[in-house]
């Protein structure tokens, strides 16, 4: 009867899972085009906190070799090519200098790319868990995302994003509070 219980709680959860998915990127694309005001401490502390991110994961995906030959490949392609989106972004942000302080909004069309390319990931995830069920527990090698490092590619970008983005707008933002200061005075 226990494992029944069990059975049945994991199935709950992976069903509401299913069910909060759709919410949950529809709640990430809000928030990723949504007018935020620039707080000097939080910016720094979201900088710093990806770097240190951004290294922990460098260092998994090096660690991961051990098991997946592409993975640190994926990864960094993945850095490089979010590093590149993160600077569009920030050149693509719309900047605000109001009595109250500094406000910055990130392209819309950015954030929407973002939560597709994620769930695009997990679509195809899904696919290739089709496929594999299909051929009997045989891995697919003939997919160009097929294996860990498309993951880690995803994850890389993503990551590489929200690095390059968030010191961007740390510095801009710095920037545009002094010149603020300057034309108070």
């Amino acid at each position: 009867m226990p494992i029944v219980l069990v059975l049945l709680f994991v199935f709950l959860l992976l069903a509401l899972w299913v069910v909060l998915l759709p919410l949950s990127l529809w709640q990430r694309y809000r928030y990723g085009r949504a007018r935020r005001m620039a707080r000097s401490w939080l910016l720094a502390l979201n900088a710093w906190s990806l770097l240190v991110s951004v290294a922990i994961f460098t260092a998994i995906s090096a660690f991961g070799l051990l098991w997946w030959p592409d993975s640190l490949t994926g990864a960094g392609l993945g850095l490089a090519t979010g590093s590149l989106l993160g600077l569009l972004g920030v050149w693509l942000t719309r900047w605000e200098v109001a009595p109250q302080g500094v406000f910055y909004q990130p392209n819309a069309w950015l954030a929407l790319l973002l939560v597709a390319i994620v769930a695009g990931r997990i679509v195809l995830g899904f696919v290739q868990m089709a496929q594999y069920w299909q051929s009997g527990g045989v891995p697919a090698t003939h997919a160009l995302l097929s294996g860990h490092g498309s993951l880690l590619a995803v994850a890389g970008l993503l990551l590489g994003y929200y690095l390059v983005y968030a010191w961007g707008v740390k510095w801009r933002v710095a920037r545009l509070q002094r010149l603020r200061g300057h034309g108070m005075r």
